[in-house]
């Protein structure tokens, strides 16, 4: 993608990776591709906003070089220290003789830790101010959005918010603005990116948030470092944050299965229909054949989860075991939930999955249910009530 104009002498000069399918070490599948942000502001001083990937930086590169020669940079923010943001430094700072790196102390420390070349490079804080000419830029820290050295870098003279890793999308595209793409597209890569990377940090990122908004800056523009950047009512993105981040829900539920045989699978089913007579909406998932990522976004606006399992060596399936350790460390709160399955001799995954529900904070809303083998008919009708007496709860 050649650089595109933001505003008079600011420009997007990051890169489309269209092919990558999946990130964060496989836990995350990208089935849109993404985008690695970087933003270059043409004043008396000349500043990069953060970088590419190691192995698009000569994409990176170019589109600079089709703006300003590479020598001419004064600064490099570094947002986050994350190799998808921080990959094209080595190359650029062997091209950009008199750049300096500005970013945190932690973000200092994990440049070294990941490249190991003492940069020149300048610690800053939130509050801290660099005059570029007719514009500056302001730093506020963020740590643990998502990781401890992240900061937003904001742009007053222009209400341009960089914030890096918040309020983006895994998302490729030839279009620069969300307002160019399709919107339900768009807005079910928000919501996975928050579910799948930010949701166990909601009480920071509520926090930060209000500390922005108590700032009382202006912004007309709010430019991340995955996917699309927000121009037309920037605040909407910040307010399905603030929504996300206090956990609210709506009457749904979603109902997570592994099943050995089919027994527990033919259970779910008169569950999710119990639950849709009731007037939830219900989505239904086999954990072995849906993508995770898909599967936590949907839990995101959920008020209820369903777990079940069939029983092996006394526990649960491994693959739903796998799952729930995912689901315990989202934190998800608001929540209740509750458990059901088959077994053969002996039971089991029903009370160790209640185990994991507990340990991850999340209500049991009703004691689960375990029938032995293929359910009969009166064992259907009672996985049938099951789901209805969740509604009831999920109802309120």
């Amino acid at each position: 993608m050649p650089a595109t104009k933001l505003l008079p002498g600011i420009y997007s000069v990051g890169v489309v990776d269209w092919n990558v399918r999946s990130f964060h070490g496989h836990t995350y599948t990208t089935k849109r591709g993404t985008t690695y942000n970087a933003y270059l502001i043409i004043d008396e001083k000349i500043v990069l906003v953060d970088t590419v990937l190691g192995s698009f930086s000569d994409e990176l590169i170019e589109n600079i070089k089709a703006i300003t020669p590479l020598e001419k940079i004064d600064y490099i923010i570094a947002n986050h220290v994350e190799t998808d943001h921080s990959g094209a430094l080595p190359e650029l700072m062997r091209l950009c003789p008199k750049a300096k790196i500005l970013g945190t102390a932690k973000c200092k420390d994990g440049l070294y830790k990941n490249y190991y070349v003492n940069w020149d490079s300048q610690v800053v804080k939130t509050g801290d101010i660099l005059k570029l000419g007719k514009r500056s830029l302001t730093f506020i820290e963020a740590p643990m959005i998502h990781w401890p050295d992240s900061m937003f870098t904001y742009c007053p003279e222009e209400s341009l918010l960089m914030p890096n890793d918040a309020f983006g999308q895994h998302l490729a595209s030839s279009e620069r603005f969300a307002d160019e793409v399709d919107q339900c597209a768009l807005w079910d890569e928000a919501a996975k990116y928050y579910a799948n990377i930010l949701w166990p940090l909601g009480s920071l990122i509520e926090k930060k948030i209000a500390d922005v908004l108590k700032m009382n800056i202006e912004i007309k523009i709010i430019a991340p470092s995955h996917g699309l950047i927000w121009r037309k009512d920037p605040l909407q993105i910040v307010n399905k944050y603030l929504s996300w981040a206090k956990n609210e829900t709506k009457p749904k539920v979603v109902v997570v299965y592994e099943t050995m045989w089919g027994a527990t699978e033919k259970m779910a089913r008169q569950i999710i229909s119990g639950l849709s007579e009731s007037g939830v909406s219900v989505k239904f998932f086999d954990v072995n054949q849906a993508d995770r990522t898909d599967v936590i976004k949907e839990m995101l606006d959920a008020k209820g989860f369903i777990f079940g399992s069939s029983t092996h060596d006394n526990g649960m399936l491994p693959t739903m075991a796998g799952f729930l350790e995912f689901v315990k460390g989202l934190a998800a709160k608001n929540r209740v939930a509750s458990c059901f399955g088959s077994f053969g001799w002996a039971g089991g995954s029903v009370k160790e999955m209640e185990e994991v529900v507990i340990k991850a904070g999340i209500e049991v809303a009703q004691p689960g249910i375990a029938f032995k083998y293929l359910p009969d008919k009166d064992e259907m009708q009672r996985c049938f009530e099951f789901g209805k007496d969740f509604a009831r709860r999920i109802n309120g």
